[in-house]
């Protein structure tokens, strides 16, 4: 039960960075558009975000300091400031389209307008960040999270095709949607699934525990448990897309199409039970980017920070959660799109990763920090080739964003 327990930060990090509010629509439209085609990407994505989380996941446990603070230290003012303006921006970002989705939850739920479900998300948000103590806040959202498993559910109660998606998920192809669009979508899932915010709050959320290396077990038994059932909820979302919406023709552009299969197969508590888990993922991504964005600035700065401090304590890191908080409240009050702003996000956060990911690596290998904790030959060989990839993202990102015109 323990080790269960200590698995709800990776199950929180991971619902935040593979089921948030943009990836609910990017799945299900992967699945519609493409069948299961893109399986291969979210397989990629959960072994990189494995292996990076679980090199932040020591360096917090065997220094107790989080990842930022030592890349300021390591790499210096200029290179750290560079990647807090990069990651801030995003996260802010991400914010706002997290908060979207819970008011797009609430909308799904009630039937009132989803913006002015906006305020109280917001408001919501900032009450749990300021009152909640982290470990509850982790394991409350966290497991609630979960409910997403009514899309895999659902695959069984549904006529599926057990044999076709097999061969879908195996002979990836275009699908006569065109490879720009094609490459567009794997681009936007693979740095959904590795988003900057995530090691940044493992390794933090590691720090607000007090892991030490006596917790080291424990920490790779959170990473090696809580990310890949992210990205097994990310993949029942597509397979039920790709069994319902795809042979009807449907295309998929907010929440309702998403929960479709899942009303299609149960009905009113189907739909009931998708409300709540959208509710959840939404709203447990809101806290992880927003305190992200505080940690970020915080450990930068040389700041006291944590939900562990007071806020009398810890001002101005509680100041910059709750500017943050505003930000993305206000972002949304334009009536700007939370999907279509957090899809033109995902590529922002692709040509961003490179900032994130280099210096964890650098950082790991680093004796002066972890002694002969430092990566071993076989992890090494993997980071690198899976920088390969993040840069390679970073790289083709904006121009499959232009060519493509996001995707169409």
């Amino acid at each position: 039960m323990r080790k269960l327990l200590a698995a709800t930060l990776g199950i929180l990090s991971a619902v935040g960075g593979f089921v948030d509010i943009g990836d609910l629509v990017a799945a299900g439209q992967a699945g519609a558009r493409f069948g299961m085609a893109h399986t291969w990407v979210l397989l990629l994505g959960v072994v990189a975000i494995c292996a990076y989380a679980e090199m932040a996941g020591r360096i917090a446990a065997v220094t107790g300091r989080a990842v930022f603070d030592l890349v300021r230290e390591r790499l210096g003012a200029r290179m750290a400031l560079l990647n807090l303006v990069a990651s801030y921006l995003v996260t802010v970002i991400t914010l706002a389209a997290e908060l979207g989705g819970v008011a797009l939850a609430l909308r799904l739920a009630t039937g009132v307008p989803y913006l002015l479900w906006v305020p109280v998300a917001g408001i919501a948000v900032w009450l749990v960040l300021w009152r909640m103590r982290f470990p509850v806040m982790e394991r409350v959202f966290g497991l609630a999270g979960l409910a997403l498993v009514v899309f895999a559910v659902a695959l069984f109660w549904l006529p599926t095709d057990w044999a076709a998606l097999g061969r879908g998920a195996v002979t990836p192809g275009d699908s006569g949607q065109g490879w720009g669009a094609y490459w567009f979508v794997a681009v936007a899932l693979f740095a959904s699934t590795v988003s900057p915010y995530e090691v940044f709050f493992f390794s933090s959320g590691g720090v607000e525990e007090r892991w030490s290396a006596t917790d080291l077990a424990d920490a790779r038994f959170s990473v090696l448990v809580g990310f890949p059932v992210g990205g097994f909820l990310a993949l029942s979302l597509m397979a039920t897309a790709t069994v319902v919406l795809r042979p009807a023709g449907l295309s998929v552009d907010g929440l309702d199409q998403v929960a479709h299969p899942v009303v299609l197969a149960f009905g009113s508590v189907g739909l009931a039970v998708a409300a709540l888990a959208f509710f959840a993922v939404t709203f447990g991504a809101a806290l992880e980017t927003g305190l992200s964005a505080a940690y970020a600035a915080a450990q930068y700065f040389g700041w006291q920070w944590g939900k562990r401090v007071s806020p009398h304590e810890a001002a101005r890191f509680h100041t910059v959660l709750l500017v943050s908080v505003l930000l993305g409240v206000l972002a949304l009050l334009t009536t700007v799109d939370p999907v279509t702003l957090t899809e033109y996000m995902l590529i922002i956060s692709a040509v961003a990763l490179p900032l994130t990911y280099l210096p964890i690596l650098v950082v790991a290998n680093d004796r002066t920090y972890l002694g002969d904790r430092v990566n071993g030959r076989a992890l090494n060989l993997l980071g690198a080739v899976l920088l390969l990839v993040i840069l390679a993202a970073s790289i083709v990102a904006v121009p499959l964003a232009i060519g493509t015109r996001m995707g169409q």
